[in-house]
């Protein structure tokens, strides 16, 4: 059953705090300040925090996890945690994730709560594959992939006892954000890992939009939700479309040692069910051909 949203203009006049004001978190908190609320938010880059200043967000500079920033960031009615991990190894990933989540929650206990308060995580925790259907009702806990993915596992555990809704977010490409791109211009001519891998992806302009919707539904404490789009396809699909648009020739792959070249198909029905959000991007094609149009 769709969750009844809140009425329009809830937002207006009300305090939004952003962690992790990066690619998502930073489009979160300045369609904040365009829908009239108060915004903060939290970085740890000293030029994110120029452009966001420069937006009306007022913004704090620390380390998540620790509690330095508690009194300066004030309170909120509602909380969004976008961090990214603080290093490539385990290390960045637990003080990112996991302690940075601990510093949350109990900063949140000492302000007694907020209406509404979302985390985004990845649908990396899943590690399902041999081409199967992923809901949010399959476990992921049991076997974590590695190391890192059991820091994510362990921070949306504290997400949701601290009364967060958890989204696992897909592959997040958009303005600024695509590498297979990226590669395919530089002239690459082999990629590593296999191309029948699905991808399961979400523009960050979905993933924005799916953020607010759970806000829009009251914040859907307890709940995990996946955002992915409507089409998941093969790494070999979306390269070799890449290539075509690109007017270059398509890689091939070499077989063996990529990261994440699972196969499976992440179902987005249950947010979908319960929001009423839909992607605007169903799709890899239209988000790319919309980046196109856009200049990208």
């Amino acid at each position: 059953m769709e969750m009844e949203k809140v009425a329009l203009g809830k937002f207006e006049g009300k305090s939004l705090v952003v962690f992790g004001a990066g690619y998502v978190g930073g489009a979160i908190a300045c369609e904040g300040v365009a829908r009239g609320m108060h915004v903060a938010a939290l970085t740890r880059n000293a030029d994110k925090a120029r452009e966001l200043e420069a937006a009306g967000v007022r913004v704090v500079v620390a380390e998540l996890a620790s509690d330095a920033w508690w009194r300066e960031i004030g309170g909120a009615d509602f909380v969004v945690n976008c961090v990214s991990a603080g290093g490539r190894g385990l290390e960045g990933y637990r003080r990112s994730y996991v302690d940075g989540m601990q510093s949350v929650t109990a900063w949140l206990r000492e302000r007694g709560g907020a209406e509404g308060f979302v985390y985004t995580s990845s649908t990396s925790v899943y590690p399902q594959s041999g081409g199967v259907v992923v809901t949010e009702e399959m476990g992921n806990a049991a076997a974590p992939v590695d190391e890192r993915t059991g820091a994510l596992v362990e921070a949306e555990r504290l997400a949701l006892t601290g009364g967060a809704c958890v989204l696992r977010l897909a592959g997040i490409y958009g303005p600024g954000r695509h590498a297979l791109l990226d590669q395919l211009r530089a002239g690459a001519r082999v990629l590593p890992g296999h191309g029948g891998g699905r991808l399961n992806l979400i523009h960050r302009d979905d993933a924005v939009a799916a953020i607010w919707a759970v806000l829009e539904c009251g914040g859907a404490g307890g709940e995990v939700f996946n955002v992915c789009d409507d089409g998941a396809a093969s790494r070999g699909q979306v390269v070799r479309w890449l290539a075509e648009k690109t007017g270059v020739a398509a890689p091939v792959f070499s077989g063996e040692g990529a990261r994440g070249t699972l196969d499976r198909a992440i179902s987005n029905a249950k947010i979908k069910t319960r929001t009423g959000w839909r992607p605007r991007f169903a799709n890899f094609r239209e988000g790319y051909e919309a980046m196109s149009d856009a200049g990208a």
